[in-house]
């Protein structure tokens, strides 16, 4: 390990070289070919591309894919993630057409939609993941949907669309532990986090929730924040390690072993997860088809 080059909260910031066990295989298979493509022929957009997720050729073999909306800037600054931060452009009320038409080029059968978080605008981007969801319907009836939304800072009416509108499975993730959220998610509030996923299962959601490992929290905070997310009947758990996406970005204090990834699975299936994938290349929408029950 390297010299510490920086403290200034709960996350110390250090260099550590990746393990051997987060190697990624080559996207292989005939269904992962075709998808492929149709990506590159029709010029389509997937977040699974942009966002060089190491699990996309499995994702794509089984015909799952991921898209974010409201455009490619973020109104938020948090410590992990490599969208950039800024004024957003103003918002594109072509984008659900074209979001439903890749949907239907590329015959997905379970998408995933995510964005960027618009806290300029009065709905949080509310309305666009609505006419989303109904445009994909629409062109692709049998396509399956799973939405990870943000939090709409706590504004309730706007989050209710999203209860509304019905996707199969609502995510929202709560990152990382309660200690080191102001650090990791500067804007989000962990509490908040939690009400939004209540607010979700009250309103008869399947929901899901997402944590990153690596971040310096320790072994009870990870199984504290594993029973917090119970404690409001989220379904399905998905934990994943961390990897600084530049310089810039948090660094990753601890390489998390696949036995203690698989320790965790095991503690969540016995709280009462219905699906928990744990594993140092799982990320939120790893296997999303087989989350529907």
């Amino acid at each position: 390990m390297e010299t510490l080059e920086v403290v200034k909260s709960d996350v110390v910031k250090t260099k550590i070289g990746k393990p051997k066990w987060l190697r990624v295989k080559l996207p292989t298979g005939e269904s992962y070919r075709e998808v492929r493509r149709l990506v590159d022929k029709h010029k389509l957009h997937t977040i699974c591309e942009s966002g060089s997720c190491p699990n996309m050729g499995e994702c794509w073999g089984e015909g799952t894919a991921t898209f974010m909306i409201l455009g490619n800037i973020c109104t938020r600054s948090c410590g992990f993630c490599a969208v950039k931060t800024g004024r957003p452009m103003a918002v594109d009320l072509m984008e659900p057409k074209r979001v439903s038409e890749s949907v239907k080029l590329m015959k997905v059968k379970h998408a995933v939609l995510t964005s960027v978080d618009r806290d300029d605008l009065a709905d949080g981007g509310a309305d666009i993941w609505v006419e989303t969801v109904k445009a994909i319907r629409r062109a692709s009836p049998s396509t399956t949907l799973e939405t990870l939304i943000p939090d709409f800072v706590g504004k309730w009416n706007n989050l209710q669309k999203i209860i509304d509108v019905a996707p199969e499975i609502v995510s929202h993730n709560l990152e990382t532990v309660r200690r080191l959220t102001k650090e990791v998610r500067i804007q989000a509030k962990y509490d908040r986090s939690l009400e939004v996923l209540f607010r979700l299962k009250k309103g008869g959601m399947k929901t899901k929730s997402g944590i990153m490992l690596g971040l310096g929290e320790t072994e009870e905070e990870v199984v504290e924040t594993m029973e917090d997310l119970r404690s409001v009947n989220v379904d399905i758990l998905t934990l994943g390690q961390y990897l600084q996406p530049t310089p810039k970005h948090l660094f990753v204090q601890d390489f998390i072993t696949p036995e203690q990834f698989q320790y965790y699975k095991d503690i969540g299936l016995k709280m009462g997860y219905k699906y928990v994938e744990s594993g140092p290349l799982v990320r939120s929408s790893y296997r999303a088809e087989k989350h529907l029950f």
